[in-house]
């Protein structure tokens, strides 16, 4: 473990391998595993029995719920939730007798998305920012940006606010009715006006 053993703080429970980093302010609970190489944020929140890494890249104030593993190849961006028991695989075709870790596909959770409760994210895939996916739903294929999505396999059911309020489009255009930010929404992609990004 690397860093001042005081910028953190882990319940007496946890287990911390060596080297890992942890950022200030950072809170983990009972019964957790942090594995070698991993590298965490500051001020984020592990709930009990979450276990992170070998090697796992974590940002700043990220919430990971109870029963959570955050698997080598997975990456959190900044502000990340993770709802209880969300689970996320490393190889597309696991199998007891036969060693598939040279086969694993990482997979990207972006800024500020959510995922709820049991939710399966399958590896390969990116979920975009400020996406929503909703409990219980399993994720087969990349989820654009602000997107909502639920379902089995995941569908795209509607669009989310950075403010993480549901925006209703009309007309291929949103707007907030929280905070007034405006969208244009086409071709399965949502942007904010006023970005210079653009549609592929």
């Amino acid at each position: 473990m690397t860093g001042n053993l005081n910028a953190y703080s882990a319940h007496e429970t946890a287990i911390i391998d060596a080297p890992a980093k942890i950022g200030k302010g950072t809170q983990i609970r009972p019964f957790s595993h942090i594995l070698k190489g991993s590298i965490i944020g500051k001020n984020c929140k592990f709930g009990q029995n979450v276990v992170v890494g070998p090697d796992v890249k974590i940002g700043n104030n990220v919430k990971i719920q109870n029963n959570v593993s955050v698997y080598k190849g997975v990456v959190l961006e900044d502000e990340v939730f993770c709802g209880p028991s969300v689970v996320f695989t490393n190889v597309l075709n696991p199998r007891s007798r036969i060693s598939r870790m040279k086969e694993a596909l990482p997979t990207l959770v972006k800024k500020r998305a959510s995922l709820g409760a049991n939710a399966a994210i399958i590896c390969g895939n990116t979920i975009g920012r400020y996406a929503f996916v909703g409990a219980g739903t399993v994720v087969t294929k990349d989820v654009p940006d602000f997107a909502l999505v639920y379902g089995n396999p995941a569908k795209l059911v509607g669009w989310m606010c950075e403010c993480e309020t549901r925006i209703i489009p009309k007309n291929h255009k949103a707007r907030c009715s929280n905070c007034g930010k405006k969208y244009k929404i086409a071709a399965r992609k949502a942007r904010k006006f006023g970005t210079k990004s653009k549609f592929s």
